[in-house]
């Protein structure tokens, strides 16, 4: 960590004072508050505590008397009507089609943002965690697949996730001791890992598609393409089409969450001002608002000062890309709403009158459980080493084969993406669903608490 310079401490003191004189000691105070707020959602571990605890609380219902009323709640459906018309789908499906179609925007968002000025924008450095995602996918999926041979094979997807966030979080929980290569390397791992996550949904987990809807939805899509081209930077246009796109989306029969993904994609992630001429633009504009403002008026009356100042709002504002701009407004949304919410509606694993010894030998809780508590390491491991050792890549600087092998097993924990894929692998089949879930929640929980254990050993050792 650099040091601060004098020049830089005196700098501080005199935007200390600044700020002190032009706002009043209750609007600091405010935004301290509001600083601090913003600490708290947007730090990694606080989010994926939230959403286990909503998975805690889920449990907890689905197995006291309480579970019917709020499965009958859940089955209560959501409508819009205008006038003759009317669209209609039930809480359940409102969360897990249309709530989770934003977390998918912010998945994109974070994609694109990766691929534009992170990580994979540097395919030689991004190629050995993608090649080690794609073991990790692969593996998990066969042990599943051979495990379920002849039976449910169709979940053959549910382990091969793993939750970036939830991941990520409990790799937090370790602080400073998590070199930063590892903390990269894993971040690409899981960002390749839900793209081909999404690509696995979209290909091979919708329905029987409607190709009128896909033709409409392949218009809209040309829409947003071409408001990114033609430079278009205001966010209300692509907000209403990636509204339409997913209506079009959920009509055709593949799975709308995609909506989110492909609208990402289209939003400009460049600013509509020129970056390098802003400092001498806005100090041009300083002696005019100087000019303009009268110490003894009501700031009321000065039309000519405030017209000016407005007139920078404009500008200062279209700074920052949309792209940037709507991930501030949705993440807290769906850190600490969407996603707990999502948690408490799918986790509802009811256990009430189960023969527990059957499930836990069913097939698709063994291939479930397995496929993410041993397959993910095997395969994010064993790619790593083939490619390592092939040539092709090498290790970051930082990382070692320890921290490889933690790294696959914290991304067995695939929490909300499994359970979203589990959902669509047996939605008419109950039985096959609740043993999905159940061994989703027992593999999360054993991965991130043996891969949390091992890893506070390997980087204590490293320290």
């Amino acid at each position: 960590m650099s040091r601060d310079t004098g020049n830089q401490t005196e700098a501080r003191r005199t935007d200390g004072i600044a700020s002190r004189q032009i706002i009043s000691v209750q609007q600091r105070r405010r935004l301290e508050r509001r600083s601090v707020l913003e600490s708290i959602t947007s730090n990694g571990t606080i989010s994926a505590c939230v959403m286990i605890a909503a998975a805690v609380a889920a449990v907890i219902c689905a197995n006291t008397d309480a579970y019917a009323a709020v499965h009958d709640w859940f089955m209560r459906p959501v409508s819009i009507a205008i006038g003759g018309w009317e669209f209609s789908l039930t809480f359940e499906l409102f969360v897990n089609d249309f709530l989770m179609a934003i977390f998918f925007l912010l998945v994109g968002i974070e994609l694109k943002y990766e691929m534009t000025v992170g990580e994979l924008r540097r395919p030689r450095q991004a190629a050995l965690p993608m090649l080690a995602a794609v073991g990790g996918v692969v593996v998990p999926a066969t042990i599943y697949a051979v495990i379920n041979r002849g039976g449910a094979v169709y979940g053959w997807a549910i382990p091969m996730a793993t939750d970036i966030a939830f991941a990520l979080g409990v790799l937090s929980l370790l602080g400073s001791r998590v070199p930063p290569a590892i903390k990269v390397f894993f971040s690409t791992l899981a960002i390749a890992d839900d793209l081909l996550a999404i690509a696995a949904i979209a290909l091979f987990y919708g329905h029987a598609p409607q190709l009128g809807w896909l033709a409409a939805a392949a218009v809209v899509t040309a829409l947003l393409v071409f408001l990114n081209v033609r430079r278009h930077f205001r966010l209300a246009p692509y907000l209403a089409l990636g509204l339409v796109l997913w209506f079009c989306l959920f009509q055709s029969g593949v799975h709308a969450t995609l909506a989110g993904v492909i609208m990402a994609f289209t939003i400009p992630a460049r600013s509509d001002i020129n970056a390098g001429s802003l400092v001498e633009w806005l100090g041009s504009k300083l002696p005019e608002l100087d000019d303009r403002f009268d110490d003894e008026a009501h700031i009321l009356g000065q039309h000519d000062f405030t017209h000016a100042v407005r007139g920078v709002e404009r500008v200062v504002h279209r700074v920052t890309p949309p792209l940037q701009r709507l991930e501030h407004y949705i993440a807290t949304p769906v850190n600490f709403f969407i996603l707990p919410l999502f948690a408490f509606v799918n986790a509802q694993v009811r256990l009430v009158g189960v023969d527990l010894g059957a499930l836990v030998v069913d097939p698709v809780a063994l291939g479930t459980y397995l496929g993410m508590l041993l397959g993910k390491p095997l395969g994010i491991f064993g790619m790593t080493f083939l490619v390592v050792r092939s040539g092709l890549a090498e290790l970051p600087t930082g990382v070692h084969w320890k921290h490889i092998l933690g790294i696959g097993i914290l991304g067995g924990i695939g929490f909300t993406m499994s359970i979203l894929i589990a959902g669509l692998a047996f939605t008419e089949i109950p039985a096959e669903l609740l043993a999905a879930k159940t061994a989703i929640l027992a593999g999360s929980v054993s991965a991130a608490l043996i891969g949390l254990g091992y890893m506070h050993v390997v980087c204590r050792e490293q320290e």
